[in-house]
């Protein structure tokens, strides 16, 4: 079992940034992917960006390459999700998922274990 907890979300202007964390805990694996997600009302859960506990197989969705940065810190079991230059279309529910094993995903179902969320609300 894998726990994730997310922190740093919040109320921003368009163009701020936040800095999205996620701490995990339990038996993680250096082949472990971490990815984010999100999911604004309404709306169906969709691919943010993804890290390997290693740093490789970093992939981002086109929706925030360029302007997110997602990174980790294995001394503190942390991954961070930098987002820059926000839009209000990034309002959302951002979860962190861990998926287990050597190959990677976007896709949410294939991830084995979420946290509860952090709100992104990002104002005009």
């Amino acid at each position: 079992q894998v726990q994730l907890v997310e922190s740093g979300g919040g109320l921003v202007q368009a163009g701020g940034s936040l800095r999205l964390s996620c701490a995990a805990s339990g038996r993680t694996y250096s082949t472990d992917v971490i990815g984010w997600f999100r999911q604004a009302p309404g709306q169906e859960r969709e691919f943010v960006a993804r890290i390997r506990w290693t740093g490789a197989s970093i992939s981002y969705s086109d929706s925030v390459n360029g302007r997110f940065t997602i990174s980790r810190d294995n001394a503190k079991s942390t991954v961070y999700l930098q987002m820059n230059s926000l839009k209000p279309e990034d309002t959302a529910v951002y979860y962190c998922a861990s998926r287990r094993g050597i190959g990677t995903s976007t896709v949410g179902s294939q991830y084995d274990f979420w946290g509860r969320g952090t709100q992104v609300t990002v104002s005009a």
